[in-house]
C-alpha cells in the first residue's frame, strides 16, 4: 500500500519506514514532494495531534493517497508548557536553532534544576478516507543551562535524558531512536495499523 508521509525530510521517512517494517506494516511510503511537489504543508492548530491531522489531510486532499504526518516539539514545566507546538519558531520566523536555544535558556535563567522538567512530545496521524488514527509518545528529561554535544538538532543540546544521564545530543543514534517521543509515538501507530 502506497502511503504519503506529508514531510519534506527524507531522513524522516526512512526512520518511520525502518519502524514500520520493524512492527510488520508492509507500506510503501514516499514524501509529500514525490507525488505532489510544492504542496503547502500549514500547520497552524493548537495541539500537536490537531497539527498532526491537518497535515495529514492536506496530504490527502493533495495526492488522493493515504496519509501520515508528525508534529513534535518541546513542553517545558516552568514555561507553562511552552515552546509546546511553537517549538521550530519559539525565537520567530523564519526557525532557527541557535536563536531557539538561546531563547529558551533566558526565559529559563535563575530557573532551578528541580524546576527545569522538560519533555518531548510528538503525535502521529494516519488518514485513509474518514479512518483518522492518531498516537502520541513523550520522552521525559530537564533543561540543562548550557548545552552539552553535537548531534541531533532543535534543543537536543539542551535536554538531559535523565534515564541515561546524557542530552539527546550525545546519545548515540540507536539509544535515541529507541527513547524517542517520534520513536514511540510511530511505534503506538504501527500497532494499531497492524489491526485496522
Amino acid at each position: 500500500m502506497k502511503v504519503v508521509v506529508a514531510s519534506r525530510n527524507g531522513h524522516k521517512v526512512r526512520e518511520i519506514a525502518a519502524i514500520f517494517a520493524g512492527e510488520g506494516v508492509p507500506f510503501e511510503l514516499v514524501t509529500i514532494d514525490e507525488v505532489a511537489l510544492g504542496t503547502a504543508l500549514i500547520e497552524d492548530e493548537d495541539t500537536f495531534e490537531a497539527n498532526a491531522i491537518v497535515k495529514a489531510r492536506q496530504a490527502v486532499a493533495a495526492t488522493g493517497l493515504p496519509a501520515i504526518a508528525d508534529d513534535s516539539g518541546i513542553e517545558v514545566d516552568a514555561l507553562g508548557g511552552a515552546p509546546g507546538v511553537r517549538s521550530a519558531r519559539y525565537a520567530g520566523d523564519p526557525s532557527d536553532d541557535s536563536r531557539n536555544n538561546a531563547k529558551l535558556l533566558a526565559e529559563l535563567r535563575g530557573v532551578p534544576p528541580d524546576r527545569r522538567g522538560a519533555r518531548y512530545r510528538c503525535a502521529a496521524a494516519f488518514i485513509d478516507g474518514a479512518e483518522v488514527i492518531v498516537r502520541s509518545g513523550a520522552c521525559e528529561g530537564r533543561v540543562l543551562e548550557a548545552g552539552r554535544g553535537t548531534g541531533g538538532f532543535g534543543y537536543d543540546p539542551l535536554i538531559l535524558i535523565e534515564e541515561v544521564g546524557q542530552t539527546m545530543a550525545e546519545i548515540a543514534p540507536e539509544v535515541k531512536n529507541r527513547l524517542s517521543h517520534r520513536s514511540a509515538a510511530f511505534r503506538a501507530l504501527a500497532a494499531a495499523l497492524r489491526t485496522r
